[in-house]
């Protein structure tokens, strides 16, 4: 079975570059997967895509060598499954709140004795080689999200599960969530009660062992939250990029002829 990249990374103690996908489009994702990321998920909660994109996504990835993964609709072991057997590397799972969550999902991760992943490679078979089912439960990286007041108040727990690689922050619901809706969602939070709880989080990870991932809206945000010790994270992603880089454009343009523009919109919100 190939290697996952990510954890040979951090093998060598450095910290993975994360791409997002949020538009179903085999070509965006060829293009992404084309930009030197370490690793690159496919947004299947939130992103404008399905299922019927996904399998093509992965394929139009697949030469880049990056690590490819999937941010599944739910703590829902057939999505889980079915993502896994198309040939995703890492998994991130939205909304564990419990440790009792956090280990069904790893229960959906691994193949027996470790949990209950049936066997049925269909893509993965060609896409990841020979021996899934013998190593398969060692390369898979999996991803608790943290994104509400009650996964904070069991952070510990849900971080001592056992099978568990890491915990990826989803900073807009847990702004909103953990601070009563006070603050938008969004992404780069620079409130101190939220620095405090980003650094808890990584904290935390590393004293159970564990790996820490931040979902960020800047380059420059990702790697000032790499100094805080995350071992992952997320600059970005297509739609934002795309968005930002064609307002560019825009107002370059615009200013070049008529004078300043307008600035192009905050890019803190939502996925």
């Amino acid at each position: 079975m190939i290697k996952n990249k990510v954890k040979q990374l951090w093998a060598e103690g450095k910290p993975a570059l994360h791409g997002w996908l949020s538009i179903g489009n085999p070509f965006t994702a060829e293009i992404m997967a084309a930009q030197g990321y370490d690793a690159i998920s496919i947004d299947w909660q939130h992103g404008a895509l399905d299922y019927s994109d996904v399998l093509p996504m992965f394929q139009a990835m697949r030469a880049s060598g990056t690590t490819i993964g999937a941010r599944v609709p739910w703590l829902d072991p057939a999505a889980i499954m079915k993502a896994l057997d198309a040939g995703a590397m890492q998994i991130i799972c939205p909304m564990i709140n419990t440790p009792e969550q956090a280990a069904e999902f790893v229960s959906y991760l691994r193949y027996p004795p470790f949990g209950q992943r049936s066997f049925g490679p269909t893509r993965a078979a060609f896409a990841q080689g020979a021996n899934i089912h013998a190593e398969a439960n060692d390369q898979i990286v999996g991803w608790a999200m943290v994104e509400t007041k009650e996964a904070m108040a069991n952070l510990d727990a849900i971080a001592a599960t056992p099978g568990l690689d890491g915990i990826y922050v989803g900073p807009a619901d847990l702004t909103f969530s953990l601070c009563d809706a006070r603050y938008p969602p969004g992404f780069d939070r620079e409130e101190p009660e939220m620095i405090e709880a980003l650094q808890t989080i990584v904290r935390t990870c590393h004293r159970h062992g564990i790996k820490a991932a931040l979902h960020c809206g800047t380059a420059e945000y990702a790697a000032r939250a790499v100094g805080w010790g995350y071992d992952m994270t997320t600059a970005s992603g297509d739609a934002r990029l795309l968005a930002a880089a064609a307002a560019a454009s825009v107002a370059t343009f615009r200013n070049a002829v008529s004078g300043p523009a307008t600035a192009p919109a905050d890019t803190r919100g939502g996925y």
